[in-house]
């Protein structure tokens, strides 16, 4: 609903619900899940099935209060510039490892590499590697701590170090 400053579902009969009635409607939801299970005698199979589905209520009326994802510490808006942002489009920095020079619109023209090879000349050794394996070759934290005999936490911690001094290289240029 345009012009009232409170957030509003449209339900599939046309008629607008506000925020705290969806909130109070799954709630309500939730309350007679719980009832159910309590007040009968299920197998096994549906009384977990009545459990999650009262769990995903919760989860819901927990995201509507909060505006953001339950369990996140941080809304999108209150997070760090390296967290909010991919600093090179995954596409092309998929193309840059593989060095594919074929007619796809993915690639890379040559002024694209140099500066995406000269920002990465800026990282250190390890957190070049780190940073192209995760990013370029799409490998987990995991699967790159293994490869590198590192632990996880290290290689999180380089790829946090290349993201931040990406990100600076980026803001300079900007400016």
């Amino acid at each position: 609903m345009k012009g009232t400053g409170k957030l509003h579902v449209q339900r599939t009969n046309g008629e607008w619900l506000s925020m705290e009635s969806l909130a109070e409607s799954y709630k309500g939801t939730q309350r007679m899940l719980w009832n159910v299970k309590q007040n009968q005698q299920h197998e096994p199979a549906q009384s977990r099935m009545l459990s999650e589905m009262a769990g995903d209520c919760g989860f819901v009326v927990e995201w509507i209060q909060a505006g953001r994802m339950p369990g996140n510490r941080r809304g999108i808006e209150r997070r760090a510039a390296y967290q909010r942002e991919k600093l090179v489009d995954p596409i092309h920095m998929q193309a840059y490892v593989q060095r594919s020079a074929a007619g796809s619109p993915a690639n890379l023209s040559d002024g694209d590499r140099a500066r995406l090879e000269q920002a990465l000349s800026m990282l250190s050794d390890r957190e070049r590697e780190c940073y192209l394996l995760a990013h370029g070759e799409c490998f987990s934290y995991q699967e790159i701590a293994e490869l590198l005999q590192v632990t996880k936490g290290s290689v999180s911690q380089y790829i946090r170090r290349a993201q931040i001094k990406l990100s600076k290289l980026i803001e300079a240029e900007e400016h």
